[in-house]
């Protein structure tokens, strides 16, 4: 395992899949922020909550590439289209897991089932993360697909 592709690669797909999601929300298609979810995990800051939360998004991302890493070296082979596959499967887990999932352990996240609070007051992503827009589930696969396309591409 190359531990210096894997945190190179790491970084350039997080850059870029952090790129394109965030571009996504600056052109109306999406109202999710991942470095705002999980910056707002952690700090009850909104200003703050975007800079924590990129921190966390790109070492999620390097935890990520060396997932997508063991991957490939249990395969013995790094293509593109295995990335792509990889970034399916990631994207699927986020949208249909985690996004649901995500009000039980976000302190500062209404549920589905319970209304805005003094302390609670983001909104939780549903299935799909549908409530963040239509859009969405279609950027976050895009991006995650992007996301293992470059670590599949890129990694030696």
């Amino acid at each position: 395992m190359s531990l210096g592709g894997a945190f190179l690669w790491g970084f350039v797909g997080t850059v870029l899949l952090t790129t394109l999601m965030s571009g996504a929300q600056g052109l109306g298609l999406t109202r999710m922020s991942i470095p705002f979810l999980l910056g707002t995990i952690v700090t009850p800051s909104r200003d703050r909550a975007m800079a924590v939360g990129t921190g966390i998004h790109l070492v999620n991302g390097w935890l990520f590439a060396f997932l997508y890493v063991a991957g490939f070296e249990a395969l013995d082979m790094a293509t593109w289209w295995l990335g792509v596959a990889g970034g399916l499967l990631h994207a699927s887990f986020v949208l249909t897991v985690v996004m649901p999932l995500l009000p039980a352990f976000h302190p500062r996240m209404v549920s589905e089932y319970f209304g805005p609070t003094a302390n609670r007051q983001v909104q939780p992503p549903g299935f799909l993360a549908l409530h963040y827009g239509r859009a969405t589930p279609l950027v976050t696969l895009v991006a995650h697909l992007a996301y293992g396309a470059v670590l599949g591409g890129f990694y030696p």
